[in-house]
């Protein structure tokens, strides 16, 4: 059997970008005057995710300084679900990936997997991080962007944060189950809107990104504002993602997947594969190919089940207890299963190439990218050079060549 040739595709984004990450989250911050609301030596807990948001410590360094600016005394929390093992030092590792330890923030980290009952919606309690609630004041800080398995006004952002993010893995678990009986555009933004409600909540600083995987705005807002100002916020990032161009697709490369990419390890928004709540759009993907995990996941490959095959090397790599605790947690058992893995990436491609139907290897339709957040550049195949050359936001960077396996029979980096 034959392979396709290849060629290395860049692809243009739209959206602004922000040159001083210090300067924008200490001017926006500013304009809120949070003087008039607070007490010197008070303490305010920052909210810190587990995603691999861009600039997160640096975004999360001035916030803290802003902060202590006013003579608060600010502590960072873990905020981020069942991730980690759903264990404290876990979750602290995970901070620790994307530089934000207590020595280059500059205040203390407090992570814990205990929760404190606050609250209650639709016969759902709900539950906060017992060091958070004990604090004078929460500052949430999370990305804004379209969540994974569902549609709605309100998706990935603030109320998340609040809800999965704070309620740590029994929040988390109990939110999840909420909403397989509801829905979750319902339950995740009514268990924020009640943590909201108890009045600890000092601001949010929601973080909008762009196509390039770089900060594209950060914007303080008052809790009274959180709503409309997630759902502004939300507009924008959605027309400012990046989404892979093409609607048809034989077979799809994905180097690597993993928590600090997606929450779904792959995005369905870019692979086109159904989640949870959200019906499947484009690309239509024929086959899906995963070859590898992120270093920053820690072996939780939660999300290889939307994949049809895999490698051996990535299922030596999978963490199970933590894999198995997200799948738990969310109450998503097909997002676990392992396809079948390969030894090689030949191999693997090879057998997906005999699977796409009556097309012959050579004319498919095949794309390779990176992972889901990364996809400025790209390698298509030579089918659809046309659709290549036809759009005016993809521009060719290399000339047509051998799809390229090394001695042991896998692909270069990309």
């Amino acid at each position: 059997m034959g392979f396709p040739r290849m060629v290395r595709v860049k692809q243009r984004f739209e959206g602004p970008r922000v040159h001083d990450i210090p300067r924008a989250v200490r001017e926006t911050i500013a304009s809120l005057h949070l003087a008039d609301r607070v007490k010197p030596g008070q303490t305010v807990a920052i909210t810190a995710g587990s995603r691999g948001i861009a600039n997160i410590d640096r975004i999360t360094r001035a916030v803290a300084d802003e902060l202590k600016a006013l003579g608060l005394s600010p502590f960072i929390v873990p905020a981020m679900g069942s991730h980690g093992e759903a264990t404290a030092e876990g979750q602290r590792k995970i901070l620790e990936h994307y530089g934000i330890t207590e020595a280059s923030m500059g205040c203390p980290i407090k992570s814990s997997m205990e929760v404190v009952r606050v609250g209650e919606v639709k016969g759902t309690p709900v539950f906060c991080d017992r060091h958070v609630w004990e604090a004078d004041h929460i500052a949430v800080v999370a990305r804004v962007k379209t969540h994974t398995d569902f549609d709605a006004e309100i998706e990935s952002g603030l109320f998340k944060m609040m809800a999965i993010g704070l309620g740590k893995q029994h929040g988390a678990e109990h939110y999840h189950r909420a909403g397989h009986h509801y829905s979750y555009a319902e339950i995740f933004p009514l268990v924020g809107k009640a943590v909201l409600e108890t009045g600890h909540i000092l601001f949010g600083l929601g973080i909008v990104e762009n196509g390039y995987d770089e900060t594209a705005k950060v914007q303080a807002l008052l809790p009274k504002d959180f709503w409309e100002g997630e759902k502004a916020l939300l507009r924008e990032s959605k027309v400012w993602m990046a989404k892979l161009p093409f609607e048809k697709i034989d077979l799809l490369i994905v180097d690597e997947l993993g928590k600090d990419v997606s929450g779904a390890g792959m995005d369905p928004n870019v692979i086109g594969r159904p989640s949870v709540q959200k019906a499947p759009e484009y690309p239509k993907v024929q086959r899906l190919f995963v070859r590898d995990l992120t270093p920053a996941c820690d072996g939780n490959a939660i999300g290889i089940g939307m994949a049809d095959f895999t490698t051996q090397r990535l299922v030596d790599q999978i963490n199970h207890k933590a894999m198995h605790m997200n799948a738990i947690t969310s109450g998503v058992s097909e997002a676990a299963k392992v396809p079948m893995a390969f030894q090689t990436d030949r191999e693997a491609i090879q057998v997906a190439l005999g699977m796409i139907g009556l097309t012959p290897p050579e004319q498919a339709r095949v794309v390779r990218i990176k992972n889901t957040l990364l996809l400025a550049e790209m390698d298509v195949s030579e089918a659809l050079l046309p659709e290549v050359k036809a759009h005016e936001r993809l521009s060719l960077v290399t000339d047509p060549a051998a799809m390229g396996f090394d001695d042991t029979g896998n692909l270069p980096p990309f």
